[in-house]
């Protein structure tokens, strides 16, 4: 099957990046006509209409990566004129990311009518739909009349020339670590208070953020309040760098946050730690049960949260076996069924014989 990535989407972003080389390894011919995001899609559509013609590429299929959702209607049209397949991997909804996540906008205004909109358009028009998991794929069925038949649940899984086993790095402390753009799913200040609750008893468990984003100032004002000096932040670092940082890492974070997003996704963050034999502690949700069994793969924390993370953490840090034994087993899980390879069979398999 030859494919051609189609939109304006960054090309190193870890779904797409996992997409394309799972793919590639299962045979798939792959061609790309794309162009960084940011420009207007009025000024955008023209210029890769022009790319895709002097591509001059025989293909069977359209894929449009995360967040191209203004990228949909365009693709549906060239794919009509040339009796193509079109694949969308929208990754998230944009009404749910910018309305209802991060409340850019309210639920009442223009900016959340338009979005919704854009939504409905784009997870209409395709011949599949990508979800990373089932509670995904559910939300989109219901919220925007998505036939069930024509979704793929594909998890996001991560890059196995990037995220593998290294050998553990000694620290003079014991580090836990959290990475990632500082969403309102994350639950940034749930980990924060936690590391209030550990200090008190052991102060010598550090606990590492990493990254930037639209609750980074509150996070840090709310270390500020609680003196919780067991706390660090550290900027963003490039996907390269990454690894590195994960093996220095004693425990890794997923997601802690209330909103209804946070119940949907599995992030890459987990996959990605589990990929490196590290133990990894994340809120109970629909769609972590979907994937991975509690003290098996991951540790979930119930609510409250705060207390239980706390709770984890000492177990964990007390427990040298059982960080050991999930370690383990989280990576066999990730390698076996969400490397690369595994999800681009996936994919193909769904689309060829019509299996969801």
């Amino acid at each position: 099957m030859d494919i051609c990535f189609f939109g304006a989407y960054e090309f190193d972003y870890p779904r797409v990046a996992v997409i394309r080389k799972g793919l590639r390894r299962c045979g798939a011919g792959i061609f790309e006509c794309r162009m960084p995001p940011g420009r207007k899609f009025w000024l955008r559509y023209p210029l890769l209409v022009l790319r895709y013609l002097r591509l001059r590429r025989s293909h069977d299929a359209f894929f449009v990566p995360q967040f191209c959702h203004k990228d949909v209607p365009l693709v549906k049209l060239l794919a009509f004129l040339t009796s193509r397949t079109v694949i969308f991997d929208p990754l998230a909804s944009r009404y749910e990311t910018k309305i209802l996540d991060r409340r850019v906008k309210s639920v009442d205004s223009p900016s959340a009518w338009w979005n919704r909109m854009i939504d409905m358009v784009s997870l209409r028009l395709p011949d599949w739909i990508l979800a990373d998991t089932e509670a995904h794929k559910s939300y989109y069925c219901s919220e925007f009349g998505v036939p069930e038949s024509k979704v793929i649940v594909l998890p996001v899984g991560f890059d196995d020339d990037l995220f593998k086993p290294r050998s553990r790095v000694e620290n003079s402390d014991f580090r836990v670590l959290f990475f990632g753009s500082f969403l309102p799913l994350h639950g940034v200040d749930v980990i924060i208070r936690a590391a209030k609750i550990v200090s008190e008893t052991d102060p010598e468990i550090r606990f590492e953020l990493v990254g930037s984003g639209q609750t980074h100032a509150e996070a840090q004002a709310l270390v500020s309040e609680l003196n919780a000096e067991n706390v660090f932040f550290r900027s963003w670092c490039s996907l390269g760098d990454f690894p590195a940082m994960i093996a220095r890492a004693d425990i890794c974070l997923g997601i802690f946050g209330h909103t209804e997003k946070a119940r949907r996704v599995v992030p890459h963050k987990v996959y990605q730690a589990m990929a490196m034999r590290k133990p990894v502690i994340s809120a109970r949700t629909p769609a972590l049960e979907e994937i991975f069994q509690h003290e098996r793969d991951l540790v979930f924390c119930r609510e409250p949260l705060t207390e239980n993370l706390a709770r984890s953490v000492l177990e964990l840090r007390s427990n040298p076996q059982l960080r050991k034994d999930i370690a383990e087993n989280g990576m066999r899980t990730v390698w076996d069924h969400y490397a690369p390879a595994a999800l681009g069979m996936r994919l193909l398999d769904s689309i060829k014989d019509g299996s969801r």
